[in-house]
């Protein structure tokens, strides 16, 4: 019988909403112990070894790169090559995790011995846990689900969905349980759209000459052509190579209303706002953001521990992060 695509599509939410189930309940104690191991694999310095013949192959590769993106170095090792030499990959603390949906994959099964006396763990996605693999893994995670979303029951379509979700759940539990921030994720990814948009301030801000800076006694016609000069619309105040306070365009604005031309009869340190926002160099761009648009302002000085001054990041440079 032929099913409509939001018929194909209900069933594999459906197998979904049943791997869900078992998480929660019957499967709860053995998805913890796999997050264990792998997390024990990972302060050994081991790897995830991540292996499936076909579409369960396809996954593995998926998950091996969700792993490893997430903090747990992980590779591919396709079954078929093991046997000829690529299961040289897989060394003494390693973890193996296999995927087959019916446990009987000819070309696992040929690793299993050298698995088991080579790795550290062999954890499997079955839907059968009677099955060879399951009964010879440390832990089996059921990904079984009652039908497949083809017409026929044959091609591995709601199976693979739930290896994958299944999958997906894994290495995110395990980068939980090591604490893996998004300053981490940022260090992996740093080419692309993503790559820019997790860019941290260092990468962004104004630093060495292009940063305006004046001290205390600077009078205001040279703070306002320091402004002008390095044009980020402010400059820094310092004081024994410390920042002491800034001065903004809004600054000048508000002082002209008040004092009119008397303004410039003030020195840097007369007219400088003493409690500027900062930033450090380690902090992410969106972070930098987030403070902007709190803050309604348009640049942050970058400072150390020591209040040392080391950059000015300003909204123009957040521009090519795609964050606005």
């Amino acid at each position: 019988m032929a099913h409509t695509p939001a018929q194909l599509v209900r069933i594999e939410a459906e197998a979904l909403r049943h791997l869900a189930a078992r998480l929660e309940g019957p499967m709860a104690a053995d998805f913890e112990k796999a997050v264990d191991l792998i997390v024990q694999c990972g302060q050994s310095r081991g790897r995830v070894v991540v292996t499936g013949m076909g579409k369960s192959g396809i996954i593995a590769q998926k998950i091996a790169a969700t792993l490893s993106s997430t903090g747990s170095p992980a590779l591919f090792l396709h079954p078929a090559e093991a046997v000829h030499g690529d299961l040289g990959m897989v060394a003494r603390g390693d973890v193996v995790i296999a995927l087959s949906a019916s446990g009987e994959t000819e070309e696992i099964l040929r690793l299993l011995a050298t698995i088991k006396r080579i790795g550290d763990a062999l954890i499997s996605f079955c839907c059968n846990l009677k099955s060879m693999l399951a009964l010879a893994s440390d832990v089996a995670l059921d990904c079984s689900v009652p039908q497949e979303a083809c017409g026929m029951g044959l091609a591995p379509t709601a199976s693979t969905t739930a290896m994958l979700a299944l999958g997906d759940a894994l290495a995110i539990a395990v980068s939980l349980s090591k604490g893996f921030r998004a300053e981490d994720f940022a260090d992996l990814h740093p080419g692309g759209k993503l790559g820019k948009k997790l860019s941290r301030v260092h990468h962004l801000m104004h630093s060495g000459d292009a940063i305006p800076r004046v001290g205390l006694s600077t009078p205001m016609s040279e703070v306002i052509y320091e402004m002008s000069r390095k044009g980020l619309g402010m400059t820094t105040v310092e004081d024994a190579g410390k920042l002491a306070g800034i001065i903004s365009d809004g600054d000048l604005r508000r002082l002209l209303e008040r004092d009119g031309s008397h303004v410039l009869e003030k020195t840097a340190g007369e007219a400088m706002n003493l409690s500027p926002k900062t930033i450090g160099a380690e902090e992410l761009a969106v972070r930098a953001l987030n403070v902007m648009e709190e803050k309604k302002i348009t640049s942050l000085v970058v400072i150390d521990g020591e209040r040392r001054i080391q950059g000015v990041v300003h909204l123009h440079d957040l521009w090519e992060t795609e964050l606005i």
